[in-house]
């Protein structure tokens, strides 16, 4: 009796509750209409310290939180930069050696530095942080904090009291002189070394500080000085660049000059936060849009509006078709538009593609897994499904600023320099039989270009793949296309390389190379198991050495990887980005370069040097041609293939534009939280059959214990009136 009593007061309380509110909805329901935009994240982000970050997960938060001087133009293309922490785009003064002023015409070999004077907008104040939360008598509060203190402090929501300030030229410097830290590590200071005057000695001189001192003792930076950046006043800084580098201005709009303030190097290098992971690195003081409020790598993470921020306004203007797309209905609306963004922890693709379906996720890219259910081609040109365009989701696609590669290393003895003439000719053969073509088909949906050397579309130097654009080593231009020369051609210079049918001619041992990969789980197996049959076609055994990512950039530092897959990503929208990657001062293994091939050719060396300071036009693309060439030839890289991003957002998310250059594009989206329950509801309805039939299926099991209950009641009365 009790059991059916409990059932009928379940059935009450479900229908009771019943208000159509979808049951599955991950997100609490008070937020249900909440100017709040839901993404992802699939791991933790290494590094939040804009002077370490360098990886796109990392770039995600700290482009939102942070403020270079300089940004990209969100809508224009080709690529602008525009203000953003400064007042207007500086342009380089050129000085000779006596530091006399040099006219903007100046060869580069007269230029002895370029001055870039920046002044920042006035008023620019930083996020809520207890860095600058002050005492009675106006001395920081928590500076010199006791161990007492710091015991009863675990994360930085338990500091009761929080501060900010306006943001001041000296912050950018401060930022500057961090880049030299000797603890921090920061992966550009090798080539910001080569450039900004006294960044290398003032390395040097803190490694030389550094010395002997415990592990979190705090280095105040203030107290040295960089000969090459100065405050002129509280809103003005200048930077002396050595030579003529026109790509400077594009660092400026990268997270690695965006103000720090001293006040936080102070307040993290309390030795007892450092030891509970109380860091910059894990939790960012930025004066952009947003700020990060949650940071639980393995549940979520959550920007918010930065109370302070104010003065930015949605562009009024961008490409001739923005427009009649809708892109400038907000202009001139102040920013961001959106006042929170939750990113959920999402490490399956499958689960994370129905929450989208469901609504719950306001925005998606297109798996392997998913690809079919998503798009669809007809005639050439690729369209969303009948299902997609149902629900009003709509689709994006773009050529990335990007290159994905094989690298050989060429420091290894058998596939690299020391090898010759037979190792390029071994390196060409394996660049012919990898077919990026079949690789692209099967393992990114047609989803990318093949390369045909290191610079992608969208960035000046880039040249078609026409007849005169090909890389003539591992294609012919047959029947109006670029054609992958046959597997024969690619066995012919195999032989000519001392290896007939994958053997070594002299002693007729199996050729085996080795690939480092971090690649794991069923789908990498699929494409590790398919690029060894690609080395198979010539015989090649090709042996995988799985690892972590750490472990093989280790190996990479060192020398010791022999063949190994890498990416990049445009920093800048130069070919200078790309074209470094060859250089060989640059070389990862002698000096912790960005080479990572190792590639040392004297005569694209001495290229590179010229190109690196002229302003784009046909000199410049006259010489990049001539660089590429070099590159073709001796084949440092499989030239694997530039990726195409496709990307899903629903109607109710507006101002979606790719941008292949600005990771802070959070602050443009504009959401519609109405449109977004209503059909979350409709695509959700609560599913009550199963509760029905569960409790029937409780009625039949009591109802005989229920009627045996009423026959001992009515036997009992009879009894008792007798």
């Amino acid at each position: 009796m009790k059991s059916f009593r409990y059932g009928l007061v379940l059935l009450i309380a479900v229908l009771a509750g019943c208000d159509g509110s979808p049951w599955n909805n991950p997100h609490p329901e008070s937020d249900a209409r909440a100017n709040t935009l839901y993404s992802s994240f699939s791991e933790q982000p290494k590094h939040l310290d804009p002077v370490q970050a360098y990886a796109a997960n990392e770039y995600t938060f700290i482009a939102n939180i942070y403020q270079p001087p300089l940004q990209y133009h969100y809508l224009k293309r080709p690529y602008e930069l525009i203000p953003f922490g400064a007042e207007t785009v500086p342009k380089p003064v050129y000085l000779d050696a006596a530091g006399r002023v040099l006219p903007e015409s100046a060869p580069a070999e007269r230029v002895a530095f370029s001055e870039y004077v920046i002044r920042i907008k006035k008023g620019q104040r930083y996020q809520p942080h207890p860095a600058f939360a002050l005492d009675a008598s106006g001395k920081p509060r928590y500076h010199a904090l006791s161990e007492a203190e710091i015991r009863g402090i675990d994360t930085l929501a338990d500091f009761r009291e929080t501060g900010t300030r306006e943001l001041e030229a000296g912050d950018y410097v401060h930022q500057i002189k961090r880049l030299a830290h000797p603890r921090l590590h920061s992966p550009i200071l090798q080539l910001m070394g080569d450039y900004i005057v006294g960044l290398k000695a003032l390395a040097d001189e803190l490694a030389a500080q550094v010395k002997g001192l415990p592990e979190h003792s705090f280095i105040d930076l203030e107290k040295h000085s960089l000969s090459g950046v100065k405050v002129i006043d509280r809103h003005t800084y200048s930077v002396r660049v050595k030579g003529k580098y026109p790509q400077f201005q594009y660092w400026l709009a990268m997270t690695f000059f965006a103000p720090v303030p001293p006040e936080a190097d102070r307040f993290y290098g309390q030795a007892g936060l450092a030891r509970k992971n109380i860091t910059l690195d894990w939790y960012p003081v930025g004066t952009g849009p947003y700020m990060l409020t949650v940071n639980n790598p393995n549940r979520q993470m959550v920007l918010e509006r930065n109370p302070h921020y104010g003065g930015e306004v949605y562009p009024s203007e961008g490409e001739p078709a923005d427009a009649a797309a809708g892109l400038l209905k907000d202009a001139g609306k102040a920013l961001p538009l959106v006042d929170r963004v939750v990113f959920g922890l999402e490490k399956e693709q499958i689960p994370y593609w129905n929450k989208f379906l469901q609504g719950y996720y306001d925005a998606s890219g297109i798996g392997s897994d998913t690809f079919d259910q998503a798009v669809q081609f007809s005639g050439g040109e690729v369209t969303l499904s009948e299902d997609m365009e149902r629900r009003g989701i709509r689709l994006q696609t773009s050529l990335a600023t990007s290159v994905f590669y094989l690298g050989f290393n060429m420091l290894d003895p058998l596939v690299g320099d020391a090898g010759g003439e037979r190792a390029r000719k071994l390196r060409l053969a394996v660049s012919i039989a990898v077919d990026q073509e079949e690789f692209i088909s099967i393992f990114r949906n047609g989803r990318g270009l093949p390369s045909h050397g290191p610079i992608p579309p969208g960035i000046f130097g880039y040249r078609e793949a026409d007849a005169d654009g090909i890389n003539r080593h591992v294609y012919d231009w047959r029947d109006g296309a670029p054609q992958r020369k046959g597997i024969d051609q690619a066995k012919k210079l195999l032989a000519e390389a001392g290896y007939p049918g994958g053997r070594d001619a002299k002693t007729g041992k199996p050729l085996l190379l080795h690939l480092d990969t971090t690649s794991s789980g069923a789908d990498s197996k699929a494409r590790l198991d398919w690029y060894i049959a690609q080395f198979a076609k010539l015989g090649i055994q090709l042996v995988i050495r799985a690892t972590d990512f750490n472990r093989l950039q280790d190996k990479l530092r060192r020398g010791t990887a022999q063949l190994y897959f890498l990416g990049w990503n445009a920093d800048y929208p130069d070919a200078e980005n790309f074209l470094f990657l060859f250089n060989g001062p640059q070389a990862r293994a002698k000096t912790q370069g960005e080479n990572a091939s190792n590639y040392a050719n004297p005569e694209y060396d001495r290229l590179f040097e010229r190109v690196k300071h002229m302003a784009n036009g046909p000199e410049r693309q006259a010489l990049i041609d001539q660089m590429v060439a070099l590159l073709r030839h001796d084949a440092p890289w499989v030239w694997s293939f530039f990726p195409k991003d496709y990307s899903l957002h629903h109607g109710w998310l507006h101002n979606r534009k790719p941008n292949q250059m600005a990771n802070n594009g959070l602050k443009y989206q504009r959401l519609d939280p109405v449109q977004r329950e209503q059909l979350r509801r409709e695509w959700n309805p609560p599913v009550l059959w199963p509760i029905a039939a569960a409790l029937a299926v409780l009625l039949l099991m009591v109802w005989p214990a229920l009627r045996a209950w009423r026959r001992r009641e009515q036997r009992s009365a009879m009894a008792g009136q007798g």
